[in-house]
């Protein structure tokens, strides 16, 4: 029996979809809920899973062509058989059948997160040993083979593997070419898009973090032990900043034509980096979580996002995003603003500096914070009084319990 394999149904914002690769081709097995073809979006990447247990007959949409909701790319058919082994074939499938009978991922193969890495350096699967379980290659085990120094080819040419195109390098001077990926090219839309719609502007402030610190040192272990999770300086940030959009709900508001939509609850994008660039899932209702379920909200996100199996509902929506550009050193910059939302806050590394306190000059643990907001709506003394509520709740977290 013929089943046809189609495309996802695709959430209103995302309006088609490219095949990003096949992981099988016609005439090979697969097994129910086994990942057949990764279609890239303009926000994630989708895996596809086989309906049935089956052979893989046919497939109808090739990689690189573009794709909509319940678009039929490929036929399986059920309870088929691949075709027999051939004599010298025979031995190498008997020896594999025993491992990958104790596994439900066949020795060797590589996970999403894998397949992605190898599409993008152009690396063999079979050129891989894998370290997870049951031999199943993981992102590790291809990101250590995409570091490895690239095969010679004719003496004096380098064969370079750069998304998949090769690249000749001939001395000092070679060039490439390479298409951006949809999620790239979506955000290069988004971020002309906000530079054209808004009218931005950017305040800044600085935060003696010392208080925070104290309180991470104090109880790291402790927090940790009851909630499985690490506690950072992200989840003191979304308690800030939610505390500070309840005082500034203009801060928390957008525009839609001519009419300010003012939103009562706090919905939080936090800004994550992936090889493709960078996502935006957001946590909702922030109002009503605690540090630990932030912490643990984070954890998730951040996994998702890096392993591609975040889903665009987890990146829909949101009233306000932090973004923290301090994990990569940066000590100072103007975030932009994620429309339709009209604000962004933006988190910088922590450096010693000499500060004056009581007259006296003492060494602190200092951040510098800048929100970039929509001069449309939010007046500057908005802005600024919005950082000084932020200031105020992370210099004297005992505000965040009491609500003060």
């Amino acid at each position: 029996m013929s089943i046809e394999v189609k495309v996802p149904v695709l959430p209103e914002s995302v309006s088609d979809a490219i095949i990003a690769g096949w992981h099988k081709k016609p005439g090979d097995p697969v097994r129910r809920d086994e990942n057949l073809v990764d279609l890239e979006t303009d926000k994630v990447v989708l895996e596809v899973p086989a309906p049935v247990d089956g052979v893989l007959k046919e497939i109808l949409r090739p990689t690189g062509e573009t794709v909509t909701s319940e678009e039929l790319i490929a036929v399986i058919e059920e309870g088929a058989s691949a075709p027999a082994p051939t004599p010298a074939a025979s031995a190498p499938a008997a020896a594999a059948a025993p491992a990958a009978s104790g596994s439900s991922q066949a020795a060797g193969e590589p996970s999403p997160s894998a397949r992605r890495v190898m599409a993008e350096h152009g690396i063999e699967g079979q050129t891989i040993e894998g370290t997870g379980r049951g031999g199943r290659v993981t992102k590790e085990d291809a990101v250590k083979a995409a570091s490895q120094p690239a095969a010679k080819s004719g003496g004096s040419s380098e064969i370079a593997k750069v998304a998949g195109t090769s690249l000749a390098m001939q001395g000092q001077r070679a060039e490439q070419r390479v298409p951006m990926t949809r999620l790239r090219a979506r955000i290069a839309e988004r971020m002309m898009q906000s530079k054209n719609s808004t009218a931005m502007l950017t305040s800044f402030n600085e935060i003696n973090m010392q208080p925070v610190m104290d309180v991470r040192k104090k109880y790291v272990e402790a927090f940790e032990k009851a909630h499985g999770v690490r506690l950072g300086f992200m989840s003191f940030f979304v308690r800030a900043a939610t505390e500070a959009l309840k005082l500034h709900p203009i801060v928390n508001a957008s525009v839609d034509g001519n009419d300010i939509i003012y939103h009562a609850y706090q919905d939080i994008g936090i800004a994550v980096s992936t090889e493709k660039g960078l996502v935006v899932p957001v946590l909702r209702n922030t109002d009503a979580l605690s540090l630990a379920d932030v912490e643990q909200s984070i954890g998730q996100f951040a996994r998702q996002a890096r392993e591609g199996g975040i889903g665009i509902e987890d990146l829909q929506g949101g009233t306000f995003t932090i973004t923290n550009g301090g994990v990569f050193g940066s000590l100072f910059s103007t975030p932009i603003i994620n429309p339709p939302q009209s604000a962004i806050l933006g988190m910088h590394a922590i450096k010693e500096r000499a500060v004056v306190e009581n007259g006296q000059v003492v060494s602190r643990p200092m951040m510098y914070v800048a929100l970039s907001y929509d001069h449309r709506i939010i007046d500057g003394k908005d802005a600024v009084l919005f950082l000084v509520a932020v200031k105020n709740f992370l210099e004297d977290p005992v505000r965040l319990l009491l609500h003060l």
